[in-house]
């Protein structure tokens, strides 16, 4: 099983990290649990995507704002903090993203020449070429197609796969695709909670609006019938793993344990496996105690199978 993963994923304010619920340290904690694992392989990024490839994917006026404070604090959904220099935010957040981004880049190409692998960054599904929002500043997915097409490894008239399964609605990618038909949107999500986009929702393929506090057996259950939709004929699939699909989500609501979010993810992987669609899961938001652990749960439960 090929998992990436960089010590720089990693996302530390300090005493800041209060500011947002979502562990940014939890990247160490699955490495750490997960690294003497037979059959697993860790493989870093060499660099985090450059400026110049973030640059060739967002608009005109992206840009700008990719470098202004007050935006940046808003899409990470942190208030503004005046004596917080526009440095530190970068190298303390934004610098990990951008690995994050590289991240998905490589795995990607990977699972092109026929090898599946995990990102357990990436997975920025809010984040568009035009705006960043929800805590997601940079649209991984978007970026690595741009590239893989780019490199001669995708053809835009490949079909592509994305999986949704986080508790929030891919509205990033359903806004950054949208007009696109040969990518295929699949969205899991609590309809109840951010964010309430009927245009992105309208774009979703296969779209599975489900009711805050829904438990771990009927998301299973409701998730199958939901799969068995799917067909063979992708060039690739990304599956966003989010973990805040966990009970103790503050967050998503819902109602899943650790070990049904990590059958949710075994069920995703056996049904893309049986569909022979190459593979490339990706972290997606998490925001309680127990997101690394079911991250941990799920790469125990696959990795032999990967």
């Amino acid at each position: 099983m090929r998992i990436y993963y960089h010590p720089q994923y990693n996302i530390n304010l300090g005493l800041l990290n209060y500011l947002h619920p979502f562990d940014g340290l939890k990247f160490t904690k699955v490495f750490k649990a997960i690294h003497k694992l037979d059959n697993i392989q860790i493989i870093q990024p060499d660099n985090p995507v450059s400026q110049e490839c973030i640059n060739n994917f967002v608009g005109e006026i992206q840009k700008e704002l990719l470098t202004a404070k007050r935006y940046i604090l808003r899409a990470l959904e942190i208030p503004y903090i005046p004596f917080l220099p526009f440095s530190v935010i970068d190298k303390r957040i934004l610098l990990p993203m951008r690995w994050g981004v590289a991240g998905t880049i490589a795995a990607t190409r990977d699972a092109l020449n026929g090898r599946n692998a995990w990102n357990l960054s990436g997975g920025y599904h809010h984040a568009t070429p035009r705006n960043s929002q929800g805590f997601c500043i940079y649209n991984d997915i978007g970026i690595a197609v741009q590239q893989m097409q780019t490199s001669g490894l995708l053809d835009t008239s490949d079909k592509i796969l994305i999986v949704d399964i986080d508790a929030h609605h891919g509205n990033g990618n359903a806004y950054t695709f949208m007009d696109n038909k040969n990518i295929t949107l699949f969205d899991i999500y609590n309809n109840d909670i951010y964010p309430q986009n009927n245009l992105t929702k309208e774009r979703v393929d296969i779209n599975v609006p489900l009711q805050a506090g829904t438990l771990g057996i009927e998301y299973n259950n409701v998730l199958n019938e939901a799969l068995n939709k799917l067909e063979p004929g992708y060039r690739l699939a990304f599956v966003i793993a989010g973990t805040d699909v966990l009970q103790s989500d503050p967050l998503g609501r819902l109602g899943l344990s650790v070990s049904e979010c990590a059958d949710r993810d075994k069920r995703v992987y056996q049904k893309l496996q049986s569909l022979a669609i190459p593979t490339v899961f990706l972290g997606g938001g998490g925001y309680s105690k127990d997101s690394a652990k079911a991250i941990i749960e799920s790469i125990k439960a696959l990795h032999t199978n990967f």
